[in-house]
């Protein structure tokens, strides 16, 4: 249960933003579930597929300019086209006829996908209480695990035949029944329509404080910081885990499918009851505690096999799992209206480009025979580093208004 009551609207609202998680998380997972399989089909090394995920990661500079059109002409008209475009792009991957086309599908599909997911936030943020933000974020991560889990529990699939991998990209296309609901049911938020009044009234020489805003680089530049210190941990864990389980532990795709289901459900768990947390109690001592501990705890799981190896990694999940409500919520908090999912974006892209250089990293750690655990302890490092920033330099947003935070905004008259 949230904090606070919801209105009938946020209720809709948070059902509709649910329902765009699906396709947004399955196609921002599907390339790292399947690399590995397409990998052995074409016979491409770890270093190579460590390069590859990080070309990958790169296409989110596509993320920037659909970020601008959104908050210039709205975040529904951007979340009901990335809903289609998403699943469409990424499903060329099961046309592959090499691994670089592989690649270039999903340099551009994902981000797709990525930017999806920067709309989702960002109208949750706008669109909930007070009391109510990290709650509704941590439900719609659940949403995300649903649409990730869809990935992983078509991977079965990939176990068929060598090249069987591709079906994989097809189950996607049913995602597309959610850009149809979208379509149709999706409202716009108040926030923005409150914004885009005031622009229409002004006069062409003059901008109220809300329209004019600017990004503030200090909190951007922190965000920045604390984003790539944690993805060059968590990417490197994510991308890599596939090939562990398979190469070191030699899982079939349906073990692999089980333990990444297992190990992820708990994190789910994590996920409500952090939101809770971080709306009631705060989100800074939440995220202080379990983001490093989280990670030291996935990190081992890579030194061990047998029960440690997934009674680890499960208790990894749940750490992070409740320091990601408090932790997405401060990237939308903290900006202004009329910038805000541009600043989600710029976070976002630095934070994928920056994790790719912990997968070429790894990958050629990895190929020189250093040990996948001695990799993800080195890495955990970052995530360590994360909470000394947020502990001395993130300010406590819980139970604060979005204009509070963003005295530009005061005068927006939202319905």
């Amino acid at each position: 249960m949230a904090s606070e009551p919801l209105t009938l609207r946020q209720r809709n609202v948070l059902w509709l933003l649910w329902l765009a998680c699906l396709p947004a998380s399955f196609v921002n997972t599907v390339f790292t579930q399947t690399a590995t399989y397409a990998a052995a089909e074409f016979d491409v090394s770890e270093q190579g597929q460590g390069f590859a995920a990080a070309i990958v990661r790169w296409g989110v500079v596509i993320a920037l300019p659909f970020a601008f059109s959104a908050d210039r002409f709205g975040r529904r008209k951007m979340i009901v086209a990335m809903s289609w475009l998403a699943p469409i792009v990424t499903s060329l991957g099961a046309l592959s006829p090499s691994f670089g086309f592989l690649v270039a599908t999903q340099t551009v599909g994902r981000p797709l996908g990525i930017s999806l997911s920067i709309f989702i936030v960002v109208f949750a943020t706008e669109e909930m209480g007070t009391n109510t933000r990290a709650w509704a974020l941590s439900v719609l991560a659940v949403g995300s695990g649903v649409g990730a889990g869809s990935a992983v529990g078509a991977l079965p699939l990939a176990g068929i035949s060598d090249s069987a991998w591709r079906y994989v990209y097809i189950v996607g296309l049913l995602w597309l029944v959610v850009a149809a609901v979208l379509t149709r049911s999706l409202p716009e938020t108040e926030r923005f329509l409150a914004l885009q009044h005031q622009q229409q009234e002004e006069s062409p020489t003059h901008h109220s404080a809300a329209v004019s805003a600017h990004i503030h680089r200090d909190r951007l530049w922190l965000q920045i910081a604390v984003a790539v210190l944690s993805n060059i941990f968590i990417a490197t864990a994510s991308v890599f885990q596939i090939r562990y389980l398979k190469d070191v532990r030699d899982y079939s795709a349906t073990l692999v499918a089980i333990f990444t289901t297992v190990t992820a459900i708990p994190a789910s768990i994590g996920l409500i009851v952090g939101g809770r947390i971080a709306d009631r109690q705060g989100r800074k001592k939440l995220a202080v505690i379990t983001i490093p501990l989280g990670a030291v705890l996935i990190a081992a799981s890579y030194g061990f096999d047998s029960f440690i190896m997934w009674l680890t990694a499960i208790l990894g999940g749940i750490c992070l799992g409740l320091a990601y409500p408090a932790m997405a919520v401060f990237r939308s908090e903290l900006f202004p209206t009329a910038k805000r999912n541009v600043a989600s974006a710029i976070i976002t892209t630095a934070s994928l480009i920056g994790g790719s250089f912990g997968l070429i990293g790894a990958g050629l750690l990895l190929d020189h025979d250093v040990s996948y655990g001695a990799v993800m302890m080195g890495l955990a490092i970052g995530p360590v580093l994360v909470s000394f920033l947020v502990f001395f330099k993130y300010p406590e947003t819980a139970h604060r208004k979005l204009e509070e935070l963003n005295p530009e905004d005061s005068l927006l008259q939202i319905l």
